[in-house]
């Protein structure tokens, strides 16, 4: 938009825009002090004589899942005239990261980020994004009905940084075939630690185990379901966390149960690779794991003509657990950059506002296995007849519903989560090989988590 055109059609608004425009360019959106990009008229994205306002959308979502993506894109880009947005696959999360820290306040960034919830503290700390509070308040843009526990994950400071996209939570997966054929009812699926062994050993008897995939992620779902936090400092929400507690007596009890399992030849292990572990039961090698509600469509489709899929909550190490923790959210979500003109990051958040609506969140968890992140969609006729159809993905429902919001089940936040998580893995692998006890295991990647933090802090405050 040329200046001239701009000021013939938004004289009045002459002013306001032009301080947008440089609030938006001066990288400082993340500041208490920035102005809100949204504040600006809608009028800003409306088509110019150099057409509609283009919103660059990079994304990391692969195979159907891109084509999901690019079905909501065409879907909003032929509703309407005045934005146009294109989704650019850069890869896994890791890969489309890595890619946006190389060109992060340039013009090479792109509008819109779609980043994994491990790499929320950085984003925050790059000072290259204009916090989402900012257009929910310009626009009074209601959220009562969206899902609470899906945005307090991306909330901090009682601001809310970005949107959710793609939401999971852990599931257990069984086999309600092995389970009748071990003497087990496959309708009341273990609920404490203690059942779970039994059940495992009952399986296993049988030839058919349990095996977890060796993935930090769990781990932290398996903290979270107990209340406990993995950081210090509210698990880094209510300061930046200086220190890890993956070695608390929670962790080192639940690690001890896992490796007891394994062996008793209760649980196999498989490794670290998730789809090692998918591909073994959906072979009716194992009869339970433990994953993503992400992986629900892929399993339903590998287990059918062969066996009935099961879920149910995660286990907890007892009765006495039950009103106690949840899970947290996984996933990623969705970030504007503040380097861009005020109407592009107003294009942006018209694109996100238009993803929020019920029947676009049902056409999107339908086709994606994931959460839609308002209940309005739940009302919507094709993600009614999903659920009919697959019951399984109820469970994972009602298990996001009944997790009491706190710190440790908003889950923990720190510039090094990739490093701290893969460091977990080496710990539970450590420990369920035999090469170090439980305890020594996971106080060895405390200390090395928690060295790194203080690393990353030191960075980011220089």
């Amino acid at each position: 938009m040329t200046f001239k055109s701009f000021f013939t059609r938004q004289w009045s608004l002459l002013a306001l825009s032009l301080f947008l425009f440089l609030a938006a360019c001066s990288g400082g959106g993340a500041s208490q002090g920035s102005q809100p990009a949204a504040a600006a008229d809608s009028e800003a994205t409306t088509i110019t004589s150099s057409g509609p306002v283009k919103v660059v959308f990079w994304h990391s979502m692969s195979g159907n899942l891109e084509n999901v993506v690019n079905d909501l894109v065409k879907k909003f880009n032929d509703s309407q005239k005045d934005v146009q947005v294109e989704a650019v696959f850069q890869g896994d999360y890791d890969t489309a990261l890595s890619k946006f820290k190389t060109v992060v306040g340039t013009n090479d960034a792109p509008t819109m980020m779609q980043v994994y919830d491990v790499g929320s503290r950085y984003m925050i700390d790059s000072k290259a994004i204009t916090p989402m509070q900012q257009f929910i308040d310009a626009d009074k843009f209601d959220l009562s009905s969206f899902e609470q526990n899906i945005l307090s994950y991306y909330t901090f400071n009682g601001e809310q940084y970005s949107m959710p996209f793609n939401t999971s939570n852990p599931l257990i997966y069984y086999n309600k075939d092995l389970f009748k054929a071990a003497g087990l009812d496959p309708e009341h699926p273990p609920t404490t630690f203690a059942e779970f062994e039994e059940a495992a050993k009952k399986l296993a008897a049988k030839g058919t185990p349990a095996s977890f995939p060796i993935y930090g992620w769990l781990m932290e779902q398996l903290m979270a379901n107990q209340d406990v936090q993995i950081l210090n400092n509210d698990n880094g929400r209510s300061a930046p966390a200086t220190e890890s507690t993956i070695n608390s007596k929670a962790a080192v009890d639940t690690l001890t149960w896992w490796k007891k399992m394994v062996d008793e030849k209760a649980m196999m292990n498989l490794g670290r690779k998730t789809d090692d572990t998918d591909k073994a039961f959906l072979a009716g090698q194992t009869a339970i794991t433990m994953n993503s509600t992400g992986a629900l469509t892929k399993l339903l489709e590998g287990s059918k003509g062969k066996f009935e899929l099961g879920t149910a909550p995660l286990t907890k190490p007892s009765a006495d657990y039950k009103n106690k923790g949840g899970v947290v959210v996984g996933g990623a979500s969705l970030w504007i950059t503040n380097n861009k003109p005020a109407a592009e990051q107003q294009a942006a958040w018209k694109f996100i506002k238009f993803l929020a609506e019920p029947d676009n969140q049902a056409y999107w968890s339908v086709h994606s296995g994931y959460f839609p992140i308002t209940k309005k969609a739940y009302d919507v006729d094709s993600m009614k007849q999903n659920l009919k159809e697959h019951p399984q993905f109820q469970t994972a429902v009602d298990q996001l519903h009944n997790t009491k919001i706190d710190p440790a089940t908003q889950g923990a936040v720190m510039g090094i989560f990739p490093e701290a998580r893969q460091l977990t893995e080496t710990a539970i692998e450590e420990a369920l090989t035999g090469k170090k006890t439980p305890q020594q295991a996971l106080d060895d990647a405390a200390t090395q988590i928690t060295q790194k933090l203080q690393d990353y802090n030191d960075s980011v405050t220089q």
